[in-house]
């Protein structure tokens, strides 16, 4: 019984604070879906400081003290996370430059973690979800170099807020996997 209890991310009291990421990244997306004409830089500069927020909670969850076995994910990533969102927003030259490569670098790094994910867990219910989360973000990834190495900009804004809304619903499902199991 107490092997149902176990998952890939660990178990937190702070696992509210991922599902407040999620919405946020939610509602940053759904915005820019509807006023794509608000600027690139705009956009690039939210997701900057998200991924820094992204990159604290990532952090902050890999050194809690009820940390799973997949800890070392949520470091590297955190890690990446912040790295990429202190560097989009410190230069907005930058940023609208770079954007698509960016997203494009996150989006394969948790692809590849969840397609990770889903080998380590491959006889447990439900594993597929996880493959099936990996694949569609490995998917926008190489979508996002497309649209960068084509500079097409409606392509990049489309992708911009369907990564955003689809982000933040991937993290809002985790965060739920996350709370502490009560005994």
């Amino acid at each position: 019984m107490k092997a149902l209890n176990l998952n890939y991310f660990g178990h937190t009291k702070a696992w509210w604070v991922v599902l407040l990421v999620g919405i946020l990244l939610i509602i940053g997306g759904f915005a820019y879906w509807f006023w794509p004409m608000a600027g690139y830089a705009v956009a690039s500069q939210i997701f900057g400081w998200l991924l820094v927020l992204a990159g604290i909670v990532q952090l902050c969850v890999s050194a809690g003290p009820n940390r799973g076995k997949g800890w070392g994910w949520w470091l590297a990533g955190g890690v990446i996370d912040m790295f990429i969102g202190f560097m989009m927003v410190r230069s907005i030259v930058l940023s609208e430059a770079v954007f698509p490569y960016f997203i494009a670098l996150i989006f394969i790094f948790w692809g590849i973690a969840a397609l990770c994910n889903a080998v380590k867990n491959s006889g447990r219910r439900y594993w597929w979800v996880s493959m099936v989360n990996g694949i569609l973000m490995l998917l926008i990834g190489f979508l996002f170099i497309e649209a960068g190495w084509v500079a097409n900009m409606m392509m990049t804004s489309f992708l911009t807020a369907l990564a955003f809304i689809y982000w933040g619903f991937s993290i809002a499902m985790f965060s739920y996997d996350m709370r502490p199991v009560k005994e």
